[in-house]
């Protein structure tokens, strides 16, 4: 029963965790360097993140700047990042890359708190599939008889007390989110 009460507290960690790797990824008007995390360069014939082929730095709050520690491949970092549809044009000066972060409309600052909202959501109806897979399991334990109707209570009440405090961690960050996007 402990087994089960600590997968689901680990599953529901995992789940606010991937969470801020997402809301760390939507670009709220200012240089961050996790906006470049999925975007991948095609090195020597492997996929591979820009992080790991070159300094990644934000020498001001508007400009990221790539340096590749290969000169022989700005032009496919240029590439991946025009690929990649990040709605940022890079400037290839021949031994960097500038991206330019251009300040957000009241339209599109609206739009991405469409989408974070819409992250969040999904991230809570995780954690409610995740509750509802622990209480399945420990209803299960309970119908084979290895633990007691009052230990399926307790074990319940605990399954739900994880689930209200991760919900509320989703929701904290998703206000911080908003906050960040709606005040740059």
């Amino acid at each position: 029963m402990q087994e089960i009460l600590k997968d689901v507290e680990i599953k529901m960690g995992k789940t606010v965790d991937i969470l801020a790797k997402d809301f760390a990824a939507v670009r709220a008007g200012r240089a961050n360097p996790a906006i470049l995390d999925k975007v991948t360069v095609d090195y020597y014939g492997t996929a591979t993140p820009i992080a790991q082929v070159g300094n990644i730095s934000i020498p001001d709050a508007r400009t990221i700047l790539i340096q590749p520690w290969d000169a022989s491949i700005l032009g496919d970092v240029e590439k991946a990042i025009q690929k990649a549809d990040l709605g940022i044009n890079p400037n290839n000066d021949g031994k960097c890359i500038r991206l330019s972060i251009p300040a957000l409309t009241e339209e599109r600052r609206k739009e991405l708190v469409k989408d974070i909202h819409k992250i969040a959501e999904s991230a809570r109806v995780s954690i409610r599939n995740i509750r509802r897979d622990g209480v399945d399991k420990l209803k299960d334990m309970k119908k084979k008889s290895e633990i007691t109707e009052d230990d399926l209570k307790d074990a319940e009440g605990k399954v739900q007390k994880s689930t209200d405090k991760y919900v509320k961690e989703v929701d904290t960050l998703l206000a911080a989110k908003e906050k960040e996007i709606l005040t740059v």
